[in-house]
């Protein structure tokens, strides 16, 4: 056997074994390897599962590296294992979700200012559901909590990092406002 090939396969052994993304610098300390040689390994990896005779993939996640089952044979898995659970987002956790990806790191306040209303309920799903995490908490009065995406997010969204997301041009963003200020506006009467 190969050396090359030696390596791809201890690779897939530990990303196999682990089950969640690895960061590219512990299989380099693992493999005792540079990292970049690594990463030429990884990327031939992730083009040989690239083949449509392959039902895995080889995804990258903010530099960390996972194995996952290709969405082409998820109906085939599924039929030998329980259907798992299906998790709806609703408009509000959508919202909250944007907010934080694209503010991130961000505090729930600084969520409801930007919402209008309480996002208590949504920001608890969305850590339930794995798609955001506390990344600490701020060095002010209160130290409030800041949350950010995690890399179940980057999964379910299929992009490797934030800086893949779609940028908001200005008139959109400004849009966004005006519409949360409307809300806001219409949701409370002036009695006389």
């Amino acid at each position: 056997m190969e050396q090359r090939d030696k390596i791809k396969g201890i690779i897939e052994a530990i990303l196999f074994t682990v089950g969640e993304s690895v960061p590219i610098d512990q299989l380099s300390t693992v493999l005792e390897l540079p990292p970049e040689q690594v990463l030429v390994i990884l990327k031939e990896m992730q083009e040989e599962y690239g083949a449509d005779s392959r039902g895995i993939c080889l995804i990258e996640l903010d530099g960390a590296w996972q194995i996952c089952t290709k969405i082409e044979t998820y109906d085939y898995v599924r039929k030998l294992v329980s259907q798992p659970k299906k998790r709806s987002l609703t408009d509000v956790m959508l919202e909250t979700l944007s907010i934080i990806a694209y503010k991130q790191p961000v505090t729930k306040q600084e969520i409801e200012a930007i919402r209008g209303v309480k996002s208590d309920f949504a920001v608890n799903k969305l850590v339930e559901y794995r798609l955001v995490k506390e990344l600490g908490r701020l060095e002010t009065i209160g130290r409030p909590i800041v949350f950010g995406t995690t890399e179940e997010f980057l999964r379910c969204f299929g992009v490797s990092s934030i800086e893949e997301l779609p940028d908001i041009d200005e008139v959109t963003k400004q849009g966004f406002m005006e519409e949360a200020m409307e809300e806001v506006a219409s949701s409370f009467t002036v009695t006389v």
